[in-house]
């Protein structure tokens, strides 16, 4: 008789792929910022140091108190285009455009447009009571061909044709806010309101974004002041947030998700700024998820973060290992998003929203008029960037 042990051996575990869903988190609507903490720096600041499982509870002007002489905070310098504008249509009935990239031409732009399958090639829009005039050129067609919410439209001011697009949207565009907060999508808030020094960060110059990078709205001339004061540098690069901040993810599978993807430039005195951190020791610390996306797509397979210029698909899913950040400032963000994917790559999905479930109970405010949180990971090797 074969006494032979047929039996399958066993099979090594394997953890079931995460889904969408396991990053989905209550919140109550009143945890929602509607406007920022005034100061800014009087925000509140969740502190967890990730290796040691320890958290703090602060307020963002005692951010120097959390780092050390010869830390580098890297922030995003992109500046927030005020890009919404509201008009009518000639045969009545409104409509909403959001600039968010070039056209095919000086005047032309595209344009994400509320109700975008009501228009007509060559239609004629009223923008911002008769102040500008939009012209639908023709509706664009997504990566497979299918057609989108975007349009190219002309856009063009009757009293001063030669006047450029960049400054009709300066006189005439409202800040972008995101449909969370309530007066984002109301036709009668004027283009001159609080929004357009609130959602700005204080290093602002590089114009091109529709959404702001949320983290660096915190920051103060006062609070840079303390930082310096601690030894702590300051390090700009760009990363200009595109429309498809604005797309929730589709699929409930993770990996089936296509990032969209956003124009980013790190120079380089900056990836100089970078090296000496190293070299003496210091963490990079990214201001933001833009940052750290900017970051982690400019770091080679040596883990040395170069002068970069391109566009970035860049998708951190948990499982991602990061190179460039040794440390995280972000603001909480929405469930079931991109931003909550990369923030949990960083310290753990469980972990991450054991801390949002804190801060929940503790009335921290959400989003990105909201509080922040500071995430300290461990320390990259001296000797691997020397």
């Amino acid at each position: 008789m074969d006494s032979t042990d047929r039996t399958p051996a066993p099979r090594p575990w394997r953890r079931p792929p995460l889904k969408l869903s396991d990053f989905d988190f209550v919140l109550p609507p009143d945890r929602i910022a509607q406007r920022p903490a005034q100061p800014r720096d009087s925000a509140r600041l969740l502190v967890h140091r990730v290796r040691e499982d320890e958290t703090a509870h602060a307020l963002i002007r005692d951010l120097p108190e959390f780092l050390e002489t010869g830390d580098l905070l890297v922030v995003n310098d992109t500046r927030v285009r005020p890009a919404r504008l509201f008009g009518r249509r000639r045969t009545g009935g409104t409509f909403e455009l959001l600039v968010i990239g070039p056209g095919e031409g000086p005047e032309n732009r595209r344009a994400m447009v509320r109700p975008a399958k009501r228009l007509r090639e060559g239609e004629i829009l009223e923008v911002e009571g008769g102040a500008l005039r939009a012209r639908a050129v023709r509706r664009v067609r997504d990566e497979r061909g299918s057609v989108s919410a975007e349009w190219i439209v002309e856009i063009v001011d009757d009293r001063d044709p030669g006047r450029s697009v960049e400054s009709c949207l300066e006189t005439f565009g409202r800040m972008p806010l995101p449909p969370y907060i309530g007066r984002a999508r109301d036709p009668d808030t004027t283009p001159g309101a609080e929004d357009r020094t609130w959602y700005q960060t204080i290093f602002a110059r590089e114009t091109g974004a529709v959404a702001a990078p949320t983290a660096g709205l915190h920051f103060t001339e006062a609070l840079l002041g303390a930082l310096a004061g601690r030894g702590v540098e300051i390090a700009k690069i760009t990363l200009h947030v595109g429309a498809g901040t604005f797309q929730p993810v589709s699929t409930d599978a993770i990996e089936e998700h296509r990032m969209h993807a956003e124009d980013y430039r790190v120079e380089a005195d900056a990836a100089e700024a970078i090296a000496r951190a190293r070299a003496r020791g210091g963490r990079v610390v990214a201001v933001g998820t833009t940052s750290a996306r900017a970051l982690e797509s400019a770091c080679d397979s040596e883990g040395i973060v170069r002068a970069v210029s391109g566009s970035t698909r860049l998708f951190v899913t948990p499982g991602y290992r990061f190179r460039a950040v040794d440390a995280l400032l972000t603001n909480f963000h929405l469930p079931k998003s991109t931003l909550l994917l990369l923030v949990s790559s960083f310290g753990g999905r469980e972990r991450i929203l054991d801390l949002y479930a804190q801060a929940i109970a503790r009335g921290y405010r959400f989003f990105s008029y909201g509080d922040a949180m500071l995430l300290l990971g461990e320390r990259h090797s001296r000797e691997k960037h020397a």
